[in-house]
């Protein structure tokens, strides 16, 4: 308990899902190895350490509440999660001259990838376009600094040796967990949010709004013309959590519900607990790295899962029919399995269980805080 880290991250309390989650819950467990100070944009949740919110993404405003962290947290290591914290990090050690303070980077994802993938499909090319050369000169700095890296996929490492020719030594994969809340089905439950459209079944997409990445937009546009498919159908019925049809200006089907932001975990955790499928429609072009964080909560809560192969970026240990259903990327492909999902839900119990086990004994989040711990350990400056 002797060293002290500093998580810093774009950590959003205003958005219990997303930019909120990997930071979050790493470091509720990270206090039992170190002594934790949280810095982010709206740190209002961190109940378990001390927290420094800043309200703006500027670069200066983190390099300079970093430096006013390092002159009074006096931490042995920094957790810079995100392109823009680590790049924030790496300016503020160097400037303050800290060669006792290891700093470490997480990438979540490789985002200049993500820019460069989705350029043919975005409404303004050219603004994707200077994102991509800002992120990839950024990631770029970051990746040759020769500050250990963990990576929250597997396909990162792979990414930054063929994007930089270089491939890092010291990087290490550790992928994001699940809370206590979904997988102790001990806990009570609230009432069921899903009342008023049952007998249907209940098939969620969980798309808060995200900065700067269209991946979500994509997955809800997809969701709707799923919707539409099977809009003759009284079996299912679509909710879509974090949206607001207000958002959508197209006709929207009649057995297609948007329940907006929720900003009472509890009654998040209601939602999924209480649907019948989770879904991940998310097309080839959207590069969902984020979607891990949905995928691992369907799990976790014992829901029957229909996602495209896009949808499981970063999850190489499920497979189809055995944790899973798998859907092509056409949106007749996708509507019939969950059609079929929702008509033989008993058939697919069995994987829902085995993907749930996975869950439970891998990809808690105390388990993930203890690898990253052990990162640490490796790396710490004495």
């Amino acid at each position: 308990m002797g060293k002290r880290l500093l998580i810093v991250s774009t950590l959003d309390s205003s958005q219990p899902f997303g930019a909120f989650t990997r930071p979050f819950y790493l470091g509720e467990y990270l206090v039992k190895y170190f002594e934790v100070c949280q810095l982010g944009l709206d740190c209002s949740a961190v109940n378990y350490a001390p927290s420094v919110s800043l309200g703006s993404r500027s670069l200066r405003s983190y390099v300079q509440a970093i430096q006013k962290c390092i002159e009074e947290f006096c931490p042995d290591i920094v957790y810079a999660q995100e392109t823009l914290p680590g790049l924030a990090a790496l300016i503020a050690l160097t400037l303050r001259k800290q060669k006792k303070c290891s700093l470490v980077l997480d990438f979540h994802t490789f985002s200049a990838f993500e820019y460069w993938s989705r350029l043919s499909s975005v409404a303004n090319p050219f603004k994707e376009f200077l994102q991509f050369l800002k992120t990839y000169i950024a990631q770029g700095v970051l990746t040759f600094s020769g500050n250990p890296i963990i990576a929250a996929g597997e396909l990162t490492p792979q990414l930054i040796s063929q994007w930089y020719t270089k491939k890092p030594h010291n990087i290490y994969c550790i992928g994001n967990g699940v809370a206590e809340d979904l997988l102790n089905a001990q806990l009570p439950l609230a009432i069921d949010p899903y009342k008023a459209l049952r007998p249907a079944k209940i098939a969620i997409v969980v798309a808060p709004k995200t900065f700067q990445f269209p991946t979500n937009d994509m997955s809800v546009s997809m969701a709707i013309e799923v919707a539409k498919y099977l809009e003759y159908q009284q079996k299912v019925h679509f909710v879509v959590i974090g949206r607001d049809a207000n958002d959508i200006k197209e006709a929207l089907p009649s057995n297609i519900t948007f329940v907006g932001f929720v900003p009472e975990r509890k009654d998040f955790v209601a939602y999924l607990r209480y649907a019948d499928i989770g879904l991940l429609p998310f097309p080839k072009q959207a590069v969902a790295g984020g979607a891990r964080n949905k995928a691992l909560d369907y799990f976790a809560s014992r829901k029957l899962v229909v996602s495209t192969p896009e949808g499981l970026r970063g999850l190489e240990e499920f497979h189809h029919l055995q944790h899973l259903l798998i859907a092509g990327f056409s949106v007749e492909e996708f509507a019939n399995v969950v059609l079929d999902a929702a008509l033989n839900q008993e058939k697919y119990q069995p994987l829902t269980e085995t993907a749930y086990t996975l869950i439970r004994d891998k990809y808690s989040w105390s388990a993930k805080a203890q690898m990253v711990a052990e990162v640490f350990m490796q790396t710490v400056k004495h």
